[in-house]
């Protein structure tokens, strides 16, 4: 590894992780992940499924092989395969020692509608039926009542509230109910795919209290995901400001390039593009870790 790409991830933490067991085919497991990680220089990984709570598999692992590296965060993702925006699968969660909730992702109606050859997201090896759009907002545009009690739950346990692939005016929506409840941990998934955000309104989310994630697979031209050049990142970057922004690899699918790898080939291009060593260190190891709670 380039000894300036060592130094940035030294003590940084993934918290976008796509490892197997999962209907999408994965590149990596859990163990591997962390082992790899371990050996970058990272100080934890969050690992992630659109279609389950991760728990059980972070607990499976530790089981059969001892115990990883570092830490292994996880939490639920509240899609169709959990019930929807369900309180339930959160006390679930909770109970296993989960430390994040993502709002609606693949069953969003917005990553529905979005989802497409173009999109290029991976598509399930069986069948498996989408259902439903989740629905977060009545017909007056109110959060509805499982929502409130989704956050009651993230408030009373200081978990991380994620707004997944949801449309902006559920963020929008979400995130001001978040931030009256005083919940201090709230992420925003690569607000510019799928989610498609103006960047007024980011800008506005980040009053609200929010840290914007970039996946950094965007970026990655080996990436089944690239969607731009690491120069839009670095115009996001300076738009939005270090101070409120991370990183996250959002890889482990087959064919694309491993998390780590992810790193590596974006902080390099980043430091090359004259993005400061400091900048870097406050966006994948600084912020990430209070976002975090480690």
């Amino acid at each position: 590894m380039d000894s300036r790409v060592a130094e940035v991830l030294d003590g940084a933490c993934d918290l976008h992780v796509h490892p197997g067991p999962s209907p999408f085919p994965r590149r990596i497991g859990i163990k591997d992940a962390a082992e790899q990680a371990h050996a970058a220089g990272f100080r934890a990984i969050l690992v992630k499924s659109h279609h389950h709570s991760m728990l059980p598999d972070i607990e499976s692992a530790v089981l059969s092989s001892g115990p990883l590296p570092i830490p292994v965060l996880g939490g639920v993702a509240l899609n169709n395969y959990v019930g929807g925006v369900n309180p339930t699968a959160v006390e679930l969660a909770v109970n296993r020692g989960g430390r994040i909730v993502w709002f609606p992702t693949i069953s969003s109606d917005r990553h529905i509608c979005a989802h497409s050859d173009e999109l290029r997201f991976p598509t399930t090896d069986h069948a498996l039926t989408v259902g439903a759009p989740i629905e977060v907002l009545d017909e007056n545009d109110k959060l509805v009542p499982a929502a409130h009690e989704v956050l009651d739950l993230i408030a009373e346990h200081d978990l991380i509230l994620s707004t997944g692939h949801m449309a902006p005016n559920e963020v929008t929506a979400v995130l001001t109910e978040a931030q009256q409840r005083g919940i201090g941990r709230l992420l925003v998934n690569h607000p510019n795919f799928v989610i498609e955000a103006d960047e007024d309104l980011v800008r506005h989310w980040i009053s609200l209290g929010a840290v914007i994630e970039h996946s950094l697979c965007m970026y990655d031209d080996r990436s089944s995901f690239c969607n731009w050049e690491p120069a839009e990142l670095v115009r996001l970057i300076r738009l939005l400001g270090p101070e409120n922004t991370i990183f996250g690899s959002d890889l482990g699918q087959r064919g694309n390039p491993l998390p780590v790898e992810g790193y590596e080939r974006v902080i390099g291009d980043l430091l090359d593009a004259g993005v400061s060593v400091k900048d870097l260190r406050m966006m994948t190891v600084e912020n990430t870790a209070a976002l975090a709670g480690i």
